[in-house]
């Protein structure tokens, strides 16, 4: 693999990884792993800076999703560069020239900018990408803890207030027990279920939860005080719900004697930390200090090591994803670690089995890394009996019964090939599509597609592949009865008494159609008009995420082009290369393949951009013949797909990435680091409205 497809490969598993944490509250791989990739790609990038394309490492959060309106910030809300040892913590002071410096807590919630106009709140919004985030005002009114007014007197025109909403430890556990009771799914942890409680569409629900919020500085804010201890005084004056628990250290050894107080003080903390967050005091200095793209460099977040327990690890068990990949899962004695009950941890390949040394029946060392996901450090040997046995990765799939096998000589993973009748594989594609990384279908979450594949009743599901999703009828829906799956591990869900868990999962009791059922319809129809490129993701093809998808559907125009196209025309394309062309003609020999295509266009999908002229149409003579043109950020006139075709159609090259060979950049909300690369090169920026005007004036 070469050192441009492996930064390819990265971006989109951190962009993947990152949409799931920051939009559907789910961590995929545990931060050290996480940690890991990112640290791999910015090596990737410092010493080959032409792979930097539109790269993770320099984003903030993740996008915004679809369930509320955009709000951009007035100044970037960014994130915060992490140490995890004194040497760390001793570096970053030699850095930004000693302190004095600020201690607080870092609390484990969601990120939350308010903003105040003459002293009254006027909105709240998520953090999102740094730039745009999402719009929860309504919800945020909610929380008791948030004035609507600021007291005192000598309010600023204008100041947004940057804080954190969490999910008080006493009140979670008994937000759980009644989830629990009423029949749901309880959340995994506090952080989450403040995520998911600010984020309800209905800000009555948001009301019934008592979500509190704690202040920690500002954003946009013409200020007169000179250290950030004064601001936490004067947002105290002003009723802001501040800690009590910051300290001012002198240096970086008190601010170090500070991190190891608190975490021995962890557990008495109404709310969940992770770390100690430490600041420059001095205003003065952080704004010379200044920022990355990301951070800034006046501050950063001592992590504390993830906590341990030890469990009986009870089985090992494969599951199959949606590209047939066999992933072995450990079955673990029910266990708490950091505020939550873990049954389950991934073990990614039999060779981390392996590696781990750890046999079935073995007392083992869990930790939640970074609070979030479980992970097996390896067994405690000296508790072995004799009894345990060793993991056997399975030869066929635990699903249909396939052979297991590498996808191609040397790979680790085995894959299940039975991509077309595999029941698992199926039921992932399916969940993918619902997914925000491909068709954002609301109504078609894992339940669902679980119950659309893998029904009792009736013995033949409603759909046996991808073909017929778009042609779905309420007369498929109503008498389906299905298991209740966990969507980490595949397996049913219990009861209380060990029976697995069934549901009328699309229709009522009085056998009228469902919510579930109706918003699933309406859904999909909806899905029909998204943008082409969500289209090409939705098939999951091996190696063709979003960045590549773009590219494709904006060089071609349409899915009959891209599969017209030959493996060469396909590989020169910005972004794509070989191994993904290759990848493509090999998905597209499949009869069955084709067949899904053909369907989803019979059914009213839209499969081609409109206006667009045909792959790489350039009119020669077009006003913007020659010209490199980049569209970035959210347009609220057009699609970006729509925009970019309009480019193309004039004579122009729509691009992914900045350079000093662009012409000039479209940017709309949330415009990130192209808009700063444009700036620090000194190309031309326009917004969507000048944009429109510009297509007018050459048009008419």
């Amino acid at each position: 693999m070469s050192k441009a497809e492996r930064a390819e490969e990265l971006r989109a598993l951190i962009e993947r990884y990152r949409n799931a944490y920051y939009l559907e509250n789910e961590s995929l791989v545990s931060d050290s792993d996480y940690d890991e990739l990112e640290n791999e790609l910015r090596a990737l990038e410092q010493e080959n800076p032409e792979l930097i394309v539109d790269s993770p490492t320099e984003k903030v959060g993740g996008a915004a999703s679809s369930l509320f309106a955009s709000h951009r910030h007035l100044e970037p809300m960014l994130s915060l560069d992490n140490a995890f040892s004194l040497e760390e913590l001793l570096a970053w002071d030699q850095r930004v020239g000693g302190g004095p410096y600020l201690c607080e807590p870092k609390i484990d919630g969601l990120a939350v900018s308010l903003t105040y106009e003459k002293g009254k709140l006027v909105s709240a919004s998520t953090r999102g990408d740094g730039e745009v985030g999402e719009d929860v005002t309504a919800n945020v009114m909610t929380i008791s803890s948030v004035p609507h007014a600021l007291s005192g007197s000598n309010h600023p025109e204008q100041i947004e207030i940057r804080g954190e909403v969490f999910f008080p430890l006493a009140d979670f556990a008994k937000l759980n027990e009644g989830i629990v009771a009423a029949g749901g799914k309880p959340f995994a942890n506090p952080r989450n279920s403040a995520s998911g409680s600010l984020r309800q569409k209905d800000p009555q629900v948001t009301a019934s939860r008592p979500l509190q919020m704690l202040v920690h500085g500002f954003g946009a804010w013409q200020s007169n005080v000179s250290s950030q201890s004064e601001v936490y005084e004067l947002l105290s004056s002003w009723g802001l719900p501040t800690t009590k628990r910051y300290k001012v250290a002198g240096d970086a050894q008190e601010a170090g004697d500070y991190v190891e107080k608190l975490e021995s003080d962890r557990h008495s903390i109404e709310h969940e930390i992770d770390g100690v967050v430490i600041k420059v005091d001095d205003l003065s200095r952080q704004s010379e200090l200044g920022r990355t793209s990301r951070a800034p460099r006046w501050a950063i977040a001592y992590k504390y090591p993830p906590e341990q327990v030890n469990t009986k690890l009870l089985d090992i068990r494969v599951s199959i994803g949606r590209t047939g990949r066999a992933t072995p899962f450990a079955v673990l004695e029910p266990v708490r670690v950091a505020g939550s009950e873990v049954e389950f941890a991934t073990l990614h390949n039999q060779d981390q089995v392996r590696s781990k040394g750890i046999l079935i029946g073995d007392t083992v060392v869990l930790r939640k890394a970074g609070d979030v996901i479980p992970e097996i450090l390896g067994p405690v040997t000296a508790l072995r009996t004799g009894s345990e046995t060793e993991f056997q990765m399975p030869t066929k799939c635990p699903e249909c019964s396939s052979d297991l096998a590498p996808a191609s000589e040397g790979d680790v993973d085995l894959r299940c090939p039975n991509s077309r009748s595999c029941p698992a594989q199926l039921r992932e594609r399916i969940a993918y599509i619902g997914s925000r990384s491909a068709m954002d279908i609301e109504a078609l979450g894992y339940v669902s597609a679980a119950a659309l594949t893998q029904p009792i009743e009736p013995k033949e599901p409603p759909l046996r592949s991808e073909a017929d999703l778009f042609s779905l009828t309420i007369e498929q829906l109503l008498p389906i009865r299905s298991y209740v799956l966990d969507p980490d591990t595949g397996l049913p869900k219990h009861d209380g008494e060990g029976n697995p868990k069934v549901t009328d999962f699309f229709r009522k009791k009085d056998g009228e159609p469902g919510e579930v059922a109706l918003k699933l319809l309406a859904n999909l129809e909806e899905a029909k008009k998204r943008d082409l490129w969500r289209i090409l993701v939705s098939l999951s093809i091996r190696h063709v995420g979003p960045v590549a998808a773009r590219s494709l559907c904006n060089h071609f125009g349409s899915l009959e082009a891209i599969f017209a196209a030959t493996e060469e025309e396909l590989a020169e394309v910005e972004g794509v290369g070989p191994t993904l062309a290759a990848s493509i003609k090999q998905w597209w020999d499949e009869d069955w393949h084709r067949e899904i295509v053909e369907s989803w266009g019979k059914a009213g999908v839209a499969l081609s951009i409109p206006g667009h002229q045909g792959p790489g149409s350039m009119s020669a003579d077009g006003p913007f013949s020659g010209m490199t043109i980049v569209v970035t950020g959210t347009l609220s006139q057009m699609t970006r797909d729509e925009a970019e075709a309009k480019i193309i159609a004039l004579g122009g090259k729509a691009a992914s990435s900045v350079s000093k060979k662009t012409a000039f950049v479209v940017a709309g909300p949330g415009a990130g680091s192209k808009l700063q690369k444009a700036e620090q090169l000194g190309v031309e920026v326009i917004d969507e409205s000048a944009f429109v005007a510009r297509l007018a004036s050459l048009t008419n």
